[in-house]
């Protein structure tokens, strides 16, 4: 389950959780406008008298509020705070600091909009008539914290009342995710849903929402016993009853939690620390499941497991054990997927869907994002990896289509989502705008697929990112590297080389190495090398051979510098290749942020370029906007804007302006001017002459240092999302990336080194 307050890591002090909470500003939430709200015009658009106008339509069709308004993308997050997990009843205020944490992860994980709501009564139908009445605000509601059996009754009487989604995530949310573990612990200890015996313990929102959602799955409800503090729920059975518990009873002789669990292949705790005794998991059935959900502390623990048995495959809901049945992995998504085709609920169906794709999700393979938020530790599908992770990228376009698929199929959605295809992109680009900037590349490949060369085909990263590479229909991955340590250390990582598409070389054993030598001793044999330098460097410095590959067209493009840093793999590059004629070699970064994407030249290569270099630079970088899908707006920067202050140091920059002039360039450039002026459309307008029609995305900068302090500036303290530097200007496709870099970055660069391949 969920990670609460009553479940604090060691590491964590009391006073720094009231430390985060309270420096700068307090609490974990603010409101941002999305309009601009900077002029007289702004304000009369955003509210009088502009607003009139689409009161006006709203009032015609209420449907169009998801059109005009936040509606469609908000989510109210609602407790009055008598279960606050791990703490128990105290209170709607005292519960706050937990609604807005959940409206955090609403945001962080899956782009939702949330406020959180504290609504201070214990009383259901006062609770009841309170959010009913909210529901024009809203586009879902997510109850969270309230006790049981209370939960029930609210939650269904708000579904009926209300045209909105209203999911009690404590229930549905770990139901979900302890599903979807099922499903895979199932899968691997060879066993069905028909025929597997499953022992709830505890009979409390959550357990009866796993009992319902595992029914909808098709698991036997013979095969179902749910106990309670006294004992079994049976037919028959009169003390400590309800309605809820009520639907769960079964005609069986059994009385006990130990007696049920004699035999049973999988036990599902929802209840209290110590509930289940070593004695009762050693009379489980072979290769048995447990699921010890209770939090703070499991009712038995991994290691009390594993001094009885070995063969048993276990979940908890804590995150320093394998399998955390964590809620985040399925609120974000569900509510992602429910707003996105304007749901009206969220059905059986919807919860099942959520719960498959996640399932299958955990059976892939893992990205290096995934290993970098868990310490280097890369998770593999089998008993100790039956559920994703939280920080698994992948999860904001699986759950969410999976979600929207079904509630169209049951007639929920109102509104279709015709392009799939299209709906992925769009959901990859809420978690990682970088997405959305590299999709055309990525399409542009895939219809003219490249041979690339990974050069350190030996680090395992690599290796992943030229697997994906190939799934992705990009083209063909050569590796470059050892065969037999390759296959070693592929074994070790659990990757799998035995893919069409995917070609292993050894410099030392290829037959081009002879031709290779040649081409490289005839480039640097009046440059002081001998024969046997260059022999030496194509069999033992990977670099060289692989940009031999590409000078010769054994390859279409290159990518390198997960083990060395960027200069010396330039420096490798350039005794091999040349700048492309007519064009000179530079670095281009691509900085995101706030749905803004800015080009940064020159990031790598020209330290103190003069006015000639940066006019080059400048036609360069707008090549390289225009070749990504941008018409170019260059602006040259510097630290005096249209000569105030004077200075020297801002000439060259006024003199490459000139140069450019007299080029007859077909983009548009202005300059020198300050980073504020380019970017900020109101500050320009204080320079009527200043030729750029709106606010820059390509900036050079003065220099090499200047370029590099501020893209690492935006990357940290802006927020940015940075891809580069991209080298641009050689004659054959080459991308370095950075010392260490993760697969998904590697794989990018290679796509963006494949498509400027394309002719």
């Amino acid at each position: 389950m969920l990670d609460k307050p009553g479940q604090r890591p060691p590491s964590v002090t009391d006073q720094e959780a009231l430390d985060f909470h309270s420096q700068g500003r307090p609490g974990k939430l603010e409101i941002n406008p999305t309009k601009p709200m900077a002029t007289q015009r702004d304000l009369s658009l955003a509210y009088s008298p502009g607003v009139a106008v689409p009161v006006r339509k709203i009032a015609e069709d209420p449907e169009t509020a998801f059109d005009y308004t936040a509606r469609g993308n908000m989510v109210a997050v609602i407790s009055n705070g008598t279960a606050i997990l791990g703490l128990g009843n105290l209170g709607a205020l005292a519960s706050k600091p937990v609604m807005e944490g959940k409206a955090v992860l609403f945001k962080r994980f899956a782009d939702v909009d949330s406020i959180d709501l504290e609504v201070d009564t214990e009383n259901v139908e006062e609770f009841i008539n309170c959010v009913r009445l909210l529901g024009p605000s809203f586009g879902g509601i997510n109850l969270e914290d309230i006790r049981a059996p209370d939960c029930f009754v609210i939650e269904e009487r708000l579904r009926e009342l209300m045209d909105i989604p209203v999911f009690h995530d404590d229930q549905h949310g770990t139901a979900i995710i302890a599903a979807a573990g099922l499903i895979n612990a199932l899968h691997l200890t060879g066993r069905d849903l028909t025929s597997t015996r499953l022992v709830v313990n505890g009979a409390g929102s959550a357990a009866i929402a796993c009992v319902d959602l595992l029914k909808a799955m098709g698991f036997a409800a013979r095969n179902i016993i749910v106990c309670d503090t006294k004992g079994v729920i049976h037919r028959g059975r009169e003390s400590g009853m309800n309605q809820w518990k009520s639907a769960h009873a079964v005609d069986t002789d059994l009385r006990t939690l130990a007696e049920a669990m004699d035999g049973a292949d999988v036990v599902f705790g929802l209840s209290a620390k110590g509930a289940l005794t070593p004695a009762m998991v050693a009379s489980m059935a072979k290769n048995p499941v447990i699921f010890a959900m209770a939090n703070p502390d499991p009712e038995i623990t991994p290691e009390e497991v594993a001094e009885i048995r070995s063969d048993a495959i276990m979940a908890t809901g804590r995150s320093d054990y394998p399998n955390q049945v964590n809620n985040v992995l399925g609120f974000p998504y569900i509510f992602r997927g429910a707003l996105d085709v304007r749901a009206t609920t969220i059905n059986e169906e919807m919860k099942v869907a959520a719960a498959e794709a996640l399932a299958a999700l955990a059976r892939e393979d893992v990205p290096d994002d995934v290993v970098a938020a868990y310490r280097g530790q890369r998770p593999q599908f089998g008993p100790r990896y039956i559920i994703p992770v939280p920080f698994d990228p992948r999860l904001i376009s699986a759950i969410p289509q999976a979600v929207a698929k079904a509630a169209m199929d049951t007639g929920v959605a109102r509104r279709a989502i015709g392009d799939f295809e299209a709906y992925d992109k769009e959901l990859r680009s809420r978690r990682d705008p970088i997405v959305s900037t590299l999709q055309r590349i990525y399409d542009g490949v895939r219809r003219d697929p490249k041979r690339v060369v990974f050069a350190e085909g030996e680090e395992p990263q690599v290796m992943r990112a030229a697997l994906a590479y190939v799934n992705q229909n990009l083209g063909t991955a050569i590796l470059l590297g050892r065969e037999a340590e390759m296959r070693e250390t592929a074994r070790e990582a659990g990757i799998d080389l035995e893919r069409p598409g995917l070609e292993i070389i050894n410099a030392r054993l290829s037959t081009r190495v002879e031709a290779y030598t040649d081409l490289l001793y005839s480039r640097l044999q009046r440059k002081g090398y001998l024969h046997r330098d260059c022999v030496r460097m194509m069999r033992n410095d990977r670099n060289h051979f692989a940009s031999a590959m590409v000078a010769t067209g054994d390859a279409d493009a290159m990518v390198s510098g997960v083990t060395r840093n960027y200069q010396t793999v330039l420096a490798d590059v350039t005794r091999v290749l040349d700048v492309e004629p007519g064009h000179c070699m530079i670095g281009v970064s691509i900085a995101l942020c706030r749905g803004r994407t800015v080009l940064v030249a020159d990031t790598a290569v020209h330290d103190m370029p003069n006015a000639e270099e940066l006019a080059d630079i400048a036609v360069e970088a707008a090549a390289m906007a225009r070749k990504m899908g941008y018409e170019p707006r260059v602006a040259m920067l510097a630290y005096s804007t249209f000569g105030n202050p004077p200075g020297d140091r801002a000439q060259k920059v006024q003199d490459a302006v000139r140069i450019l002039d007299s080029r007859n360039v077909d983009f548009e450039y202005d300059g020198e001017m300050n980073a504020d002026v380019a970017l900020n459309a109101e500050l320009m307008e204080q320079y009527p002459f200043c030729r750029l029609s709106g606010p820059a995305n390509v900036l050079v900068m003065p220099a090499f240092h200047s370029a590099s302090i501020a893209t690492k500036m935006l990357q940290e303290l802006g927020g940015s999302k940075v891809i580069g530097p991209l080298l641009v200007g050689l004659e054959r496709p080459v991308q370095i990336v950075s010392l260490g870099a993760r697969d998904s970055d590697i794989v990018n660069m290679a796509a963006i080194a494949a498509y400027d391949a394309i002719g």
